[in-house]
């Protein structure tokens, strides 16, 4: 392995329950509640895609695309918001850690998000610097289980796909590892990320994990 690419919620920091927040006040307003057991189906996908998710839910039909363009902008506008005071202290347990000893022994490292807002929260933890490339949902158009964002982050590292490792916490992210032709360690839900080639607990233990990638 030469590289390592990171997803960014769930796996750098828990920017997920800001996500989570903002959809549950957006259904809130439609009329519906949207609890943290509908939040799982959100895990990797696309803006777009999660909308529906949250649309289905609530039993909400027949919109046009420009009123379901409309309810996106809003929850983003209401995600942002909740961010602004994001820092540092927020970065999950072990990750400065593990990213010195990916760098000490002369990984690559990159970020490959389908968040919009990755570059941005990675400069409000202090991290943007760290790493060699930064793609997000600027930067892709295609969402997770797609692996166009794990291959352009590779592309930009000029490392071949067989060479990075991605570390992921959501089922999508797997899958778009795994087609991208990258190996892949999972973070959390074992049963639900068993096709990642190891699963750790918590990004905690992610450290131990250099001497084996």
């Amino acid at each position: 392995m030469k590289a390592v690419i990171f997803d960014l919620d769930g796996v750098v920091v828990d920017t997920a329950k800001y996500h989570y927040l903002a959809w549950r006040k957006l259904a809130g307003e439609l009329g519906f509640e949207f609890d943290i057991s509908h939040n799982e189906r959100l895990k990797g996908v696309s803006r777009m895609e999660s909308l529906n998710i949250v649309l289905e839910t609530g039993g909400v039909k027949g919109l046009t695309e420009e009123e379901k363009q409309d309810l996106a902008d809003r929850k983003n506008r209401y995600y942002l918001q909740m961010i602004q005071g994001i820092g540092e202290s927020e970065i999950l347990p072990g990750i400065p850690e593990f990213i010195a000893g990916l760098k000490e022994k002369g990984y690559k490292i990159a970020l490959g998000s389908a968040s919009k807002s990755g570059g941005m929260i990675l400069e409000k933890l202090k991290l943007a610097g760290v790493f060699d490339a930064i793609v997000d949902g600027n930067l892709v158009a295609r969402a997770k289980p797609d692996p166009q964002v794990f291959v352009t982050a590779a592309e930009f590292l000029k490392i071949p796909c067989e060479n990075c490792t991605v570390v992921e916490d959501a089922k999508a992210g797997i899958e778009a590892a795994k087609a991208g032709g990258m190996r892949c360690v999972g973070v959390g839900n074992r049963e639900m990320l068993k096709a990642a080639d190891i699963v750790v607990d918590s990004t905690a233990e992610l450290k131990g994990l250099i001497e084996v990638l």
